[in-house]
């Protein structure tokens, strides 16, 4: 299948199989894939890091399988694989916990307070049974305990089609497909999506925002008219009927928002993906925040995807220059990228992130969640441009309750 047919991975259901050593995890993952990709041995520890494969499972569909290092993994460098394996929660939709006939030790019990605290679905599946039954006290437990679980025998394949039936079954809701703009349009609705070709657009293709909101405008019986900034007018002189929405990539957003008249809904592609991969409610709350930074302050720009930093980057170069601008010149900026966060916030006085949509939302979530927890707010790109060019008010009028939130500042 070509890679241009396939759903991005940030979109996948993904399913993470935790456990101790020698429990069969990467067996696991090679019968439910049906396929050997994953290397097994009877030696105790052969996966190391965290293996990723994103693919399609019949009957659950597009998923990413993830291979743990077992949590009883010994010395300093099985420390650090064992916190690798632990990083994956921030990013697992549903998780499987591999045991065979001795049931749960230490690491197991911690692993389920940690599924808990992190409100991760988790299945655990009692692996072997076919060198064994399960003992009744094990059985007992886990029905004591009102535990999720499947007894199987990986080796065999025994039950993988019941198990794939109960990853479907409490797969988190919220998962369930979600429509980034279904809400805000109508069938037949005309919608304007203004990109602009500058040097950091890839050559010879769109970005991964702009494909998606396309394929939910064509899902949702719409019709999209595509122009460059400098064609907006253009555009909007040749419609016959007004657009009901016009979107915009936030670099574009004063410009736009200048050429669109009053009575046209305008929002950008970030601010669209705050809400479909984020939590907008707190993503604007920390556009309170970035208002009222002060000489001094700390903020984190983070950016989930690794490039090469452009000239005129957005988020190393752009965002810091118009906030100096326009709020402080004397803010203090650091920056991360790639799938690493930092557990310590608490220097910073806001966390200023680019899109995600690299990232699934579960990740994002627990990203906005952590950040929240030290008392540092966050807020996207898009939300960031729109605020610090004076259009935050009307980018937020298409979300109703979230724009009310904003005003009642």
């Amino acid at each position: 299948m070509s890679n241009l047919n396939k759903t991005p991975t940030a979109n996948r259901l993904h399913i993470a199989i935790f456990g101790k050593r020698n429990m069969g995890k990467s067996t696991l993952i090679n019968a439910i894939t049906n396929q050997n990709l994953a290397i097994v041995s009877p030696e105790a520890g052969t996966t190391t890091d965290p293996v990723y494969k994103a693919m399609e499972i019949l009957p659950i569909g597009p998923v990413v399988l993830i291979d743990t290092a077992g949590i009883d993994d010994i010395g300093s460098l099985g420390e650090l694989r064992v916190n690798k394996s632990l990083e994956i929660l921030n990013k697992t939709d549903i998780a499987l916990l591999v045991i065979d006939k001795d049931g749960f030790n230490e690491f197991d019990l911690k692993l389920i307070e940690l599924f808990n605290k992190h409100k991760t679905e988790f299945l655990i599946v009692v692996n072997k049974c076919d060198l064994f039954s399960t003992p009744i006290d094990l059985l007992e437990s886990l029905k004591e305990k009102e535990y999720k679980y499947i007894e199987l025998s990986a080796k065999n394949k025994d039950k993988i089609h019941e198990l794939k039936e109960l990853i479907i079954k409490y797969s988190p809701k919220s998962f369930e497909h979600v429509s980034i703009l279904g809400d805000l349009i109508e069938k037949g609705d005309n919608v304007i999506l203004v990109i602009p070709i500058d040097t950091g657009m890839p050559k010879g293709r769109l970005i991964l925002p702009q494909v998606q909101i396309m394929r939910d405008i064509l899902d949702n019986d719409a019709i999209m008219h595509i122009c460059k900034d400098t064609e907006l007018v253009s555009t909007l002189n040749s419609l016959k009927e007004k657009p009901k929405l016009v979107i915009t990539d936030s670099q574009a957003f004063e410009n736009v928002s200048r050429d669109t008249p009053n009575d046209i809904a305008l929002t950008s592609f970030s601010i669209l993906f705050a809400r479909y991969k984020g939590d907008l409610y707190k993503l604007v709350e920390g556009a309170k925040v970035l208002a009222n930074l002060k000489k001094g302050n700390k903020v984190l720009i983070s950016e989930a995807c690794t490039h090469h930093a452009q000239q005129d980057d957005i988020g190393r170069i752009k965002i810091p220059r118009w906030i100096r601008e326009k709020i402080n010149m004397d803010i203090i900026f650091d920056y991360v990228h790639g799938r690493e966060y930092p557990l310590n916030l608490k220097d910073y006085k806001l966390v200023i992130h680019c899109g995600a949509c690299t990232l699934n939302r579960k990740e994002m979530l627990n990203r906005i969640d952590v950040s929240y927890e030290q008392g540092v707010p966050v807020i996207n790109y898009g939300l960031c441009i729109a605020y610090l060019h004076g259009i935050l008010d009307r980018a937020l009028e298409v979300f109703p309750e979230v724009n009310e939130l904003w005003k009642s500042r």
